[in-house]
């Protein structure tokens, strides 16, 4: 199946040739897309230096920084345009594994055809290596909120180190989508979901970054907070509704006997 490596990029100089190297070498089958959102630091040069050495990798330039949300949803329109089949997001700073791919790859390829394979920290054989408490209990009660507020069942819907498939990514309006950061990767993974989509999730070992600076900020934590409390908020009252809708059917229909005429109901 003709598979697509995302990673997107953003001040990413000093990473970016490591993760390029070691994913060419895990799975020297795929194609390598860098979707870098002009970099200050010269990220873009790099990635222009490795696409002219290897005809595999591919690098999307972007105007300017507009969030990782939309550096995804522009990657998976390159994607589609060029008809792979498989379609995988991955950091550039090392922390998702690139040798880890190979198993994701073989899951989304499996005879069930999942429509998003997901690589999960917090699964059996899931692992963070080097978080501090404070980083583990943040993302442990965020899943947690995503399973209770939408219903999504599964236990790492924030990680994004993940493979899609092409023909599901077709059904889903990514013009639509405005969520960036890891809220995006919950919208994404309650998407597939809510359209009847087979979510898997495979257990990976997820390393802290040892250079460079996280991306993550409050406002990335507090906007995953809000929307996810939102679009809850709505599902849930939708829920309520189509019970409400339920029952009154239901007593109506057990009374219409009694309301009928004498003569109707012999």
């Amino acid at each position: 199946m003709r598979t697509l490596v995302i990673i997107p990029t953003y001040d990413e100089r000093d990473t970016l040739p490591g993760t390029l190297a070691r994913t060419r070498a895990a799975v020297p089958g795929a194609d390598v897309l860098v979707v870098d959102d002009a970099s200050p630091d010269g990220t873009g040069a790099v990635a222009d230096a490795a696409a002219s050495a290897d005809p595999a990798v591919h690098v999307l330039h972007r105007a300017g920084k507009e969030g990782l949300g939309r550096a995804y949803v522009a990657g998976f329109g390159w994607a589609l345009a060029r008809g792979y089949d498989l379609v995988v997001e991955m950091d550039a700073d090392g922390s998702h594994r690139p040798e880890q791919l190979p198993a994701l790859l073989a899951r989304a390829a499996a005879s069930d055809a999942p429509d998003l394979v997901l690589g999960s920290r917090w699964v059996p054989g899931g692992e963070v290596v080097n978080w501090p408490r404070r980083r583990l209990l943040l993302s442990r009660a965020g899943n947690l909120w995503v399973q209770l507020a939408l219903g999504v069942p599964v236990r790492d819907a924030t990680g994004g180190f993940r493979v899609y498939r092409a023909t599901t990514l077709r059904a889903l309006p990514l013009a639509e989508i405005q969520s960036q950061g890891y809220c995006f990767q919950v919208d994404m993974t309650w998407r597939v979901h809510r359209a009847g989509g087979r979510v898997v999730e495979v257990p990976i070992s997820f390393v802290e970054r040892a250079e460079g600076r996280s991306k993550m900020t409050r406002a990335i934590v507090l906007e995953a907070l809000w929307r996810t409390t939102a679009w809850g908020v709505a599902h849930r009252a939708r829920q309520l509704r189509r019970w409400l809708g339920r029952v009154s059917r239901r007593g109506s229909a057990r009374q219409r006997p009694w309301m009928a005429p004498r003569s109707e109901r012999r």
